[in-house]
Parts: structure tokens; sequence; C-alpha cells
């Protein structure tokens, strides 16, 4: 495969602190020299520090983040590298109890710099496993991935699908197209989520087909729903709406503004509970269905998509978030929960904590914080790159 003549990119003094605290990226702006050769997309290259010390491998990029770094060792990149750093993603997510689980078997097995794989990221849905790529070098590497998990995951692997068509840098010199990299006859596209049953369209369907970041939240929300009036916004294909029903809810409402969506969500609602559960969908937006909404709710759910995709967009997106929650405390029964969350990298915990506080005090309601929520363990956060911590979460008390 590759060797380890690779051209070397030398950093600018200063800025070689970061890569010793093992953060995986180099920004452009660091780049003080390059050596053997102008880099192409995707290839690897080694980076040293302005004393001409070793600092990382990565994969070079056009653009901000100019190089992703997954090996602070000076090894051979080959083969036998991407195995190691596949078995020992799965060998994680064994321990934790996530594969081989009867209940559930939908789960990220790669979370790009939480796997030490910047760039890639991998679901397994009940035999199908989606290929995510963020990064040119882990897109050119998606054949031998496929190899790789066919020996990880034996018969279980029914299928590989790569959906990396629009999350690739527009800047690249070429052009991907979502496709099957492996197909069999034995596709099911019905996975379990602790024993709730949902239909997964990782082809049409918003980032890799589901939101699997939410199951332990989602879990939670059902320990709050029996007997309630809930209503999940921004509800996509109706996760949380299916664990409020499963735990006992009174009456579930799905808002969307997705007609898709919506119909997603009643597929997995009858997938579960046939034509008895009392649900209904709208297919609206957020603020206009709060301007009518039909009930007063016990628990009110906010998952929206990300506001702040980056730093340029962070006001507006914290103005949003204070705007939505403002609402939801406003419609909001005394004694009522709200499951308000944020999956904007580029909102700290902070801002967004601040953001719900503005909305709170603004609404004029008194509110106790219950639970601080963040992503699931297959959704692995490294203690060196603190930005995969994305998925930020409160579950409130409001008297």
């Amino acid at each position: 495969m590759e060797n380890k003549k690779h051209i070397k990119v030398v950093v600018k003094s200063g800025k070689d602190s970061s890569l010793r605290r093992f953060h995986p990226w180099v920004f452009s702006g660091a780049i003080k020299k390059i050596y053997g050769g102008e880099p192409k997309e995707g290839d690897i290259v080694s980076v040293y520090d302005n004393k001409d010390e070793f600092l990382g491998l990565g994969h070079y990029q056009i653009g901000s983040i100019a190089i992703r770094i997954f090996s602070f060792e000076d090894v051979d990149i080959n083969r036998d590298f991407w195995i190691k750093k596949f078995r020992n993603a799965f060998a994680y997510r064994k321990q934790m109890g996530i594969i081989n689980n009867e209940n559930t078997n939908v789960y990220r097995l790669i979370h790009a710099e939480g796997d030490g794989m910047p760039g890639l990221v991998i679901d397994y849905y009940n035999g199908t496993a989606v290929i995510q790529t963020h990064s040119i070098g882990m897109y050119l590497l998606r054949e031998l991935f496929v190899e790789i998990l066919k020996e990880l995951l034996g018969d279980t692997l029914t299928a590989v699908y790569n959906k990396s068509e629009s999350t690739l840098p527009y800047k690249a010199d070429i052009t991907p197209k979502n496709e099957y990299l492996l197909k069999s006859d034995s596709i099911s596209g019905v996975v379990k989520e602790y024993g709730n049953k949902f239909n997964i369209d990782w082809v049409k369907g918003q980032k890799t087909g589901f939101f699997i970041d939410q199951r332990e939240n989602r879990l939670l929300l059902g320990k709050y729903s029996k007997n309630k009036k809930v209503c999940n916004v921004f509800g996509y294909t109706g996760g949380f709406s299916v664990y409020a029903l499963n735990a006992g809810a009174e009456l579930v409402h799905t808002v969307d503004a997705s007609k898709s969506a919506i119909d997603l969500t009643n597929e997995n609602i009858k997938l579960n509970f046939g034509d008895s559960a009392n649900h209904k969908g709208f297919a609206m937006d957020a603020f206009d269905f709060f301007d009518n909404a039909p009930e007063k709710y016990d628990v009110i759910i906010l998952d929206p998509p990300a506001f702040a995709k980056h730093q340029k967009v962070l006001h507006n997106a914290l103005q949003g978030y204070k705007k939505i929650n403002k609402r939801a405390l406003e419609q909001i029964k005394p004694g009522g929960i709200i499951f308000t969350f944020s999956c904007s990298q580029a909102v700290s915990k902070e801002n967004f904590r601040k953001s719900v506080f503005v909305a709170a005090a603004n609404a004029r309601r008194n509110v106790k914080i219950l639970h601080q929520l963040t992503q699931p363990t297959d959704h692995p956060i490294s203690i060196y790159h603190p930005e995969s911590e994305y998925l930020k979460g409160l579950v409130l008390y409001v008297e």
C-alpha cells in the first residue's frame, strides 16, 4: 500500500504545541513550508516542527483544516495499520456492550477523531454498514475499508453503502457518488434499538439514515413519559416519539418541517404499535406549530438540526436556540419536562446553556436542570479533541 516516503510538511514555530498535545488538526495557516513536491488532496504527509522533529502522519486537504492526523507515531501506513484501527474501535464497542446486543443492532462503528480516524464515519444498521467520509484521504480508502469490514463483521455484514457525495469538500477534484460498495439479497432496513423498531432509509435519509447519537437520551425520555402528553419537535423519523409511546405516554405529537420525515415517523409508529397508538404527526415549521399548538404538553423534546455549522453564524444560531426554547417554555405545563439539544459543534456547552437560561428568563418560568446530556459511548470523545463532543443536551423541570 503506502510507504514511509511521504511529502514533508513543516509547521511554524509555536504552531506545534497542539500537535504535541495530540490534537489531530493542522490548520493551513500553521504550515511554514512543504518539501518533496506539492501534495494532492488525500495524500499522506509527514508533519514536522521547525527543528525537524517528527509530529505526525495525516491526510492532506485543501481548506482551513489542511491536515488531519491519524498517527502520532512514524509507522508504515498499510493495510495492517488500518486493520488495527478498526479492530480497536470494534473491541471498544464490544466492551461497552453495544455489539452482539440482542435488543440493539444499530450503532456507530467508527467515529472520526474519537476513534483516531479523522474524516471517517461508519454506522452499522442490522447488517448494513454506511460509510460517510469527510476527507478525500478517507474516501480514497473506501474499497480497503470494505475488505476490512468483511473480515471484521463476517457473515453479519450484508451490505456496505457509501454516502459521501455531499460530505466531501466541494473543492476536491473528484465526483463522488452515493452507491453500494457491497450488496446482498438479505438487506434489512429494519433495526432494533432497546427493542424499539425503526425503518432506516440510508439512501434518502438525513446523515447516514438515523440519529444514532440520541439512543441513550431516547431511553431516558421514556422514564418521564408515562401517562404524559408529549410533543417531539424536529422529530425527524420519530425516534423520541416511539420511545415515549412505548413507555406509556397518553398521547404523542411529532412535528417536523419535512413531510417525508413525518411519513417515516408514521411508518415507525405503525411498525411498533399498529394502528393503536395515540399519535399525530404535523408537517410544519416548529414556530408555526407553537403558534397554533392543539395542547399544552407535559413533556417537550427540542432536537433541531445544527443551527451553526461554523463560527461565522454562531450568533444567529444562539439566537435561534433562545427563541425556540422560549416558545417551548411558554407551551409546557407547570411541572413539565423539556429535553432540549444542540448538535452544533460550533456551539459550546456554555453558550448553549446560556441561550436556554436567557429563554427561561424571558419566558419568566422557574427552571431546574435535571440532567446534562451528551452523546453515547459509540460516539467517543477523544480527550485530546474536545470538538468531538458535539451533542449537548439539557433536561429541564419547569415549575
